[in-house]
């Protein structure tokens, strides 16, 4: 008989995954499901960066590479930090893995021991407090409500180190409430991390590039270059170029640690795909004026399902400033039962009745630290979020 290890009791699989699952799921039943409830852009990967793939398929570059990536293809990394954040990484300071999320993994993987401590703000993405688990450590979360702006304070960052503490990851933007830290914000945290010097930061910047008001989202080897030793830069090519099905992330920190990530990746994955990277290439070095287009479309999508869905009965919700994501309050629902008499009593509730009645798949607040609400994806065609809007607006006023 095959016994699992007592790490697995501790998590769960990724909230967005079952639901992705649970929608082709009824979809195949034949059901006409809306999937608000994943990580895609609906913005199709560029061609040149296609053809640059294939291009690479049909040059024969189809066997293993260095287990932490090409040298082009971390010369183009290099190129890109110091082209958005005017930071200058060798190449052996940084790494391409097969996504970003297996680098904040490793990362955690290579230093982290039982009861050390790792401060997550919330909202959060929901896999970085059980990627902390399994690699034996313990999250230790930090209510940033909405009237912080969703954001981490320097007050309570500094009221949540202990002697445990080992590291702090910060995503900017934050998905999934679309906050953005500024260059001011940045800057008191720094503060108070530059008076604990045995605590590191992941600096998670997938969304760096959807920021649709001000100036475009700092980060914190940027802010403050004395704590650059101490940083782990993470992002990746998924949501800027319409890239999540290609699987390459990367990370910039310092060598000594990047050593061991190494490490790690030769006994893991190999290395990332090697088509994937020439792919990779090709969106880091070319044209970005895609970008600005696509940009323009988001907050069109953005304003128009905020006005819609802060009409429904019951929910409530502004503007985020940036990612491509959407926290939607739906306190005013809560205590409530359904047509069918079931009784609504968290915002799973609300999520499992807006899927069953609406046909309308979200994701509930509590796998993301702030309940009760729920978030859904606004990359997606313009039809699709009004058609969304008009069932959810539909399954709330149906509600006694």
């Amino acid at each position: 008989m095959i016994t699992l290890s007592p790490r697995l009791r501790e998590i769960a699989a990724s909230p967005a995954a079952v639901l992705r699952q649970r929608a082709r799921e009824l979809r195949e039943a034949g059901r006409d499901i809306i999937e608000l409830s994943s990580g895609n852009v609906d913005f199709p990967t560029p061609d040149h960066v296609v053809a640059a793939a294939h291009a690479a398929a049909l040059r024969g570059e189809t066997r293993y590479t260095d287990a932490d990536g090409t040298p082009a293809l971390k010369e183009a990394i290099r190129a890109t930090l110091r082209r958005d954040h005017a930071l200058d990484y060798a190449h052996d300071e940084i790494i391409a893995t097969s996504g970003s999320t297996m680098a904040i993994f490793l990362t955690f993987f290579a230093t982290l021991s039982p009861g050390e401590e790792v401060i997550v703000p919330a909202p959060y993405w929901a896999p970085y407090l059980d990627q902390v688990r399994l690699a034996g450590g313990t999250p230790i979360t930090v209510s940033c409500p909405q009237n912080n702006g969703y954001k981490l304070r320097a007050a309570d960052l500094a009221g949540a180190i202990s002697e445990r503490t080992r590291w702090l990851i910060i995503n900017n933007p934050v998905n999934p409430s679309g906050a953005v830290y500024s260059y001011a914000d940045l800057r008191t945290l720094a503060d108070v991390l530059l008076r604990h010097p045995n605590i590191g930061i992941i600096a998670d910047g997938l969304y760096e590039h959807f920021v649709f008001d001000g100036a475009p989202a700092a980060t914190l080897a940027q802010v403050e270059p004395r704590l650059k030793s101490r940083i782990v830069t993470v992002s990746g090519v998924a949501k800027t170029y319409g890239m999540m099905g290609w699987r390459l992330g990367y990370a910039a920190g310092p060598k000594s640690l990047m050593d061991e990530l190494r490490k790690l990746l030769s006994q893991t994955t190999s290395c990332p795909s090697s088509i994937s990277q020439a792919a990779a290439i090709a969106a880091l070095t070319g044209p970005q004026e895609l970008l600005r287009e696509r940009l323009g479309k988001l907050v069109q999508r953005r304003d128009r399902l905020v006005a819609r869905l802060d009409r429904c009965h019951g929910l409530s919700c502004k503007a985020p400033e940036g990612t491509f994501f959407l926290v939607v309050s739906c306190h005013e629902l809560i205590g409530r039962r359904t047509p069918d008499g079931q009784p609504i009593n968290t915002d799973r509730d609300v999520a499992t009745y807006l899927l069953d009645a609406a046909s309308v798949s979200v994701l509930a607040g509590q796998d993301y630290g702030a309940s009760p609400s729920f978030r859904v994806n606004f990359a997606n065609p313009i039809e699709l979020l009004d058609e969304a809007a008009n069932r959810i607006a539909q399954a709330c006023e149906a509600l006694p």
